[in-house]
């Protein structure tokens, strides 16, 4: 019978693999494409203009259906790939285990796929390894773990065959390695406690598996308001065609007539808006380092209310440095540090090969002239005592007759018979700042345990200076920062005060998160979420996808975030800066903006035309537009104009105001009074130029002037809804380009199907003389003069005391 060392027998792995099944990560089970591709085209707004394209497609008005449906086609095959890219984050778990992994059957030393690893192999571990499966150390030499992707720990776990007790956290567990980490130095033999789905990488993708993506604000209130418009479309309609059929009108005038109050109503080119408009916000996102993997992302990010983010490499750099000395002679401190280093420093002083705090050690030395080359050149070594996590220190004797050593202060405080006095003192307050503290000490080779202390190394990995501004700005924004991380509690509390996280009055666990755990981050979200916050996460591990996948927003870090983050994440800062987060929330802001905007114009523009089709039914009048005009000036008036609005730069005091509240719909009761409002100018100048003509031109000719006047009705009111508070001439005339560009070719075009005669022909007008087109065009400019009045009239007029009020976007 073989003894544990020599591991198990070829029959005891194949029974075992047959009980535990292989070593992997199981595969979501995938939801089939048919269904993705059904669930787009549900939405109550995607359904309104399948009608649409219906009643264009009955109308005969061939174009007109290709280009909705067309439309349709797009927006759902855009969201069947988003929602297609997500069964792909498991598949790219899979890849962080090891392909193969050395272990020990029957007293030899074999390679195996790392999927034929079962409970109770012999792990046989290197540096550079890829742990196969989670297990318990019975040896361990100098060893320690990258346990990043798991933890968040921002340096290499030490670890031994020392037991841990029961129940201790993940970080904290130093005699067991786990699947997907790697090992950074030493050696090990492990036995294997756990495979595939029951370790803790595994658990990761349970909780994949059991967290879902949830619909965005902006997702939501477009749904909303879509089942509005529907419900409002069907009973327009209804009253209208029951009133024809009672008041014993034909059949096809009656069909007419709703027909052309549905296409009325149908705001064909807000799902198109929408998408571009968020692809602009992808486009701007970019220059500041953002790339954006779901468009949804964009808007959302802009009415966050928490921003949940790590601490490693987001709010720090990433790299572990210096940040304080104590010493009576820091030169030849570092010398010391320097010459008990094993880490090798980049050219330049950059990055560098080995432990991250030697590296820090190093590159402070090489700031001042101290590289460890020419130590080694001129002191070379006689013999080195490697890092042991028993001793807690390690020591190296050089041909000058000294020996060096570092370590943790009590290990090497004992053997310090000089310049002890205040070193616990400033041990004590260089651990409160959140550094991790190394003791340097010196002495005569022969005589080893008379040591001298040199003095105290205090390293951390520094917060970004930009970050600090931006956790500032974030805060003035209304938005709250939650650092969640996978270092000690000191630590972590160190950096929130630094960055002003917590204060004296904040609750520290809402706040302040350590050795936190996969299930800990999701926990936390629910809780914000909870309370009605839109919650954005941050994470670069394995660890982090989880939480990305259910918060509101995830974001992963470009850099040094995993395959894994990357997948489950909506975007991605290519620069790992959490300052880039609050740039990409003042675009979103900004983007929501010009998203509300652009949809009351279309909704406003949609209210004149119900206003007047539903005047002319109610009232017996023939309709002033036929559903041919209708479309053309939706095509018109919504399309590019609209397209011209979501091009608007945000507002420069965008961050100066608290997120706007989630559950407060798109569009409230002061955007409604504003549509109704302009609907009633609009449609009060179209009728009112109808009936004059009706009665003094004819019903084609009639027809013609309300047609041309409510074109440039809509198209001069474009100015107007560029902001809600500032007139057009306040915010410059020429500021916005494309929309003075778009303005000018469309009067162009729509003047032109005048003057052709196939175009007349094709939209049954009559020829309008220039005098006829001054006085449409003069009629149109009413509205927005109306609209631009009325904004003065508040400003000065709705304020007490008769003080103007402050003028916003």
């Amino acid at each position: 019978m073989p003894t544990r060392r020599e591991g198990l027998t070829r029959e005891e792995a194949s029974q075992r693999l047959a009980q535990h099944g292989a070593n992997q990560i199981a595969r979501e089970t995938a939801t089939p494409g048919w269904l993705l591709l059904c669930r787009q085209f549900s939405s109550p707004l995607v359904l309104l203009l399948v009608g649409a394209c219906a009643v264009s497609a009955a109308l005969g008005e061939t174009l007109d259906a290709i280009a909705i449906s067309s439309i349709v086609i797009l927006n759902g095959l855009a969201g069947f790939l988003q929602e297609h890219r997500a069964e792909r984050t498991l598949l790219a778990l899979r890849s962080m285990t090891a392909p193969r992994a050395r272990v020990r059957r029957g007293g030899k030393s074999l390679s195996l796929p790392a999927a034929e690893i079962v409970p109770g192999d012999l792990l046989l571990l290197e540096p550079g390894d890829v742990v196969a499966a989670d297990a318990r150390l019975l040896e361990a030499h100098a060893l320690s773990a990258n346990e990043a992707m798991l933890t968040g720990e921002s340096v290499p776990v030490e670890k031994s065959a020392t037991g841990t007790p029961f129940g201790a956290p993940l970080a904290e567990r130093c005699d067991t390695v786990f699947m997907g980490t790697s090992v950074s130095t030493g050696t090990a033999v492990a036995e294997v406690i756990a495979t595939g789905m029951e370790t803790e990488l595994g658990n990761i993708a349970h909780l994949l598996k059991t967290t879902e993506e949830t619909e965005t604000p902006l997702q939501r209130h477009l749904a909303r308001l879509g089942r509005t418009l529907l419900f409002m479309c069907l009973g327009v309609v209804g009253v209208i065609a029951a009133a024809g059929l009672l008041r014993g009108l034909p059949l096809f005038e009656v069909f007419l007539s709703a027909v052309s109050l549905a296409v009325a109503a149908v705001p064909e080119g807000l799902p198109a808006i929408v998408t571009i408009a968020l692809a602009i916000g992808v486009q701007r996102m970019a220059g500041r380092h953002v790339l954006i993997r779901k468009l949804p992302a964009v808007e959302t990010l802009g009415c966050a209310t928490v921003i949940c983010t790590d601490k490693t490499g987001t709010l720090t750099t990433g790299v572990m440095t210096v940040r304080e000395l104590w010493s009576a002679d820091e030169q030849l401190l570092l010398f010391a540090g320097a010459a008990c280093c094993d880490a090798e420093l980049g050219e330049k002083g950059n990055a560098g090969i080995g432990d991250p705090t030697e590296l820090a050690i190093l590159a402070a030395a090489n700031q001042r002239v101290i590289r460890r080359d020419t130590i080694e050149r001129e002191h070379p070594r006689v013999s080195v005592e490697p890092f042991d996590p028993k001793q807690k220190r390690m020591s190296v004797t050089r041909a000058d007759g000294f020996i060096y050593v570092k370590g943790a202060l009590e290990a090497i405080l004992p053997h310090c018979v000089d310049g002890t006095e205040g070193a616990r003192h400033a041990h004590s307050q260089m651990v409160e700042q959140g550094l991790r503290v190394l003791a340097v000490a010196r002495g005569k080779s022969t005589e080893s345990e008379d040591l001298e202390l040199l003095g105290l190394i205090g390293i951390a990995d520094p917060p970004r200076r930009e970050a600090i501004e931006a956790v500032a700005a974030a805060r003035n924004a209304g938005i709250k920062t939650v650092m969640i991380t996978g270092d000690h509690p000191a630590t972590a509390r160190a950096i929130a005060r630094e960055f002003a996280i917590i204060d004296s009055g904040a609750q520290r666990e809402d706040f302040v998160q350590a050795r936190a755990t996969p299930e800990d981050k999701i926990r936390i979200i629910r809780m914000w979420k909870a309370r009605g916050d839109v919650v954005a996460m941050t994470g670069d591990g394995v660890n982090d996808a989880p939480a990305l996948r259910e918060a509101d927003i995830g974001i992963a870090m470009g850099k040094t975030g995993t395959e894994v983050t990357r997948e489950a994440a909506d975007m991605v800062l290519t620069d790992d800066n959490f300052a880039s987060i609050i740039a990409a929330v003042r675009e979103g802001r900004g983007i929501f903006d010009n998203i509300q905007k652009s949809l009351v114009y279309l909704l406003a523009g949609n209210a004149g035309e119900l206003a007047v089709m539903f005047s002319a039914a109610v009232f017996g009048l023939p309709l002033p537009l036929l559903p041919l005009h209708l479309l053309w000036i939706n095509i018109v008036t919504d399309g590019l104009p609209a397209l011209a609005l979501v091009t608007e730069p945000a507002d420069k005091e965008v961050l100066s105001r608290p997120p706007r509240n989630p559950q407060k719909p798109i569009l409230a009761r002061p955007e409604w009074n504003y549509i109704l409002l302009t609907g009633f100018f609009e449609a009060t100048a179209t009728l009112s130029i109808f009936l004059w003509a009706l009665q003094f031109r004819g019903l084609n000719e009639a027809r013609s002037l309300a047609f041309s006047t409510i074109i440039f009705g809509e198209l001069f009111r474009a100015f107007a809804a560029r902001s809600t508070k500032r007139t057009f001439w306040e915010l410059g005339a020429f500021s916005n380009a494309r929309l003075l560009g778009v303005v000018a070719l469309s009067c162009l075009v729509q003047t032109g199907i005048y003057v052709f005669p196939a175009a007349r022909a094709v939209f049954r007008i009559s020829p309008l003389s220039a005098w006829d087109l001054a006085l449409s065009f003069v009629v149109g400019l009413c509205p927005v003069t109306l609209l631009e009045l009325q904004k003065l009239v508040r400003r000065y007029v709705g304020v007490g005391h008769g003080r103007p009020a402050k003028i916003g976007r």
